[in-house]
């Protein structure tokens, strides 16, 4: 399931760096922290998106001007969900970079109906490689129309898979078709223009500062519908906890789709 929350942005025209899925991983993580359940506190199978709004670039970053933002936030557990806006709305004010966020509501996105063919496009960075410390290999390039590319991407989605503890054993194994192919004529389109699909974007994790690479682009992806929902719900690739790898179906408005989302409050749950 995937909910968008909208906030209220008490000073226009602040910024936050271009890239900032590390500010929202650890405004995020301080919320779970702040419920003290450390069973969803650990709880990775999420994902989120950067900050959605109007907004103009300068050299110091994303300066939003609208007087709202949006989050869009994914997980397959509800509970998970509900515990983290639980959280989030006992805050008059949160303050990611230089914005004053006030939380106001919440809407829930319908659910969109998958196939073992979807095209998808990128709303957050696709990382690959897995980074450690004093080492550069998660910056390498690997070009999206290799099989190479699909092939980490496949571990990667099992391995979690298997983790969540959502399939049998029997069902993973069933999982073996799974091809990635990039929209090649995006891909040249970038290329001739001189543009960047593939940037370099800073993560933190346990305090500690990796640099990985990050890719953008549409793209189809062959495979069972229910890995379709697992990367369309927990993302795709590595550090997608983190805010990487989120995912949209192509050529649909996700603003056709949404409800308001009721969900308790821990006063509401006091009282």
């Amino acid at each position: 399931m995937r909910v968008r929350i909208i906030f209220l942005l008490k000073n226009r025209g602040s910024h936050v760096p271009f890239h900032h899925q590390y500010l929202l991983a650890q405004m995020i993580k301080g919320i779970l922290m702040k419920g003290g359940d450390e069973k969803l506190i650990q709880y990775s199978f999420y994902n989120f998106s950067g900050l959605k709004g109007q907004t103009k670039v300068s050299r110091k970053g994303l300066h939003f001007y609208s007087s709202r933002v949006t989050l869009v936030l994914s997980s397959p557990n509800k509970q998970f969900i509900d515990y983290f806006l639980m959280n989030l709305f006992e805050f008059n004010q949160v303050e990611l970079g230089g914005l004053y966020l006030q939380p106001e509501s919440v809407e829930l996105e319908e659910g969109v109906e998958l196939s073992d063919s979807m095209k998808f496009i990128c709303i957050s960075p696709l990382v690959i490689l897995n980074s450690s410390f004093n080492d550069n290999s998660s910056k390498r390039f690997i070009s999206p129309e290799s099989d190479n590319f699909s092939d980490l991407l496949y571990e990667s989605t099992m391995s979690r898979m298997q983790e969540a503890q959502l399939y049998t054993e029997e069902q993973l194994s069933s999982f073996y078709k799974f091809q990635l192919v990039p929209d090649k004529a995006y891909l040249a389109r970038l290329t001739s223009a001189q543009k960047k699909f593939a940037r370099i974007y800073p993560v933190y994790d346990q305090d500690v500062k990796y640099e990985v690479r990050g890719y953008t682009f549409p793209f189809t992806l062959y495979a069972a519908k229910e890995v379709q929902e697992f990367v369309f719900n927990c993302g795709m690739g590595r550090f997608t906890h983190k805010g990487f790898g989120m995912l949209d179906v192509a050529n649909s408005n996700p603003n056709n789709r949404v409800l308001k989302y009721e969900f308790q409050t821990l006063s509401q749950q006091d009282s």
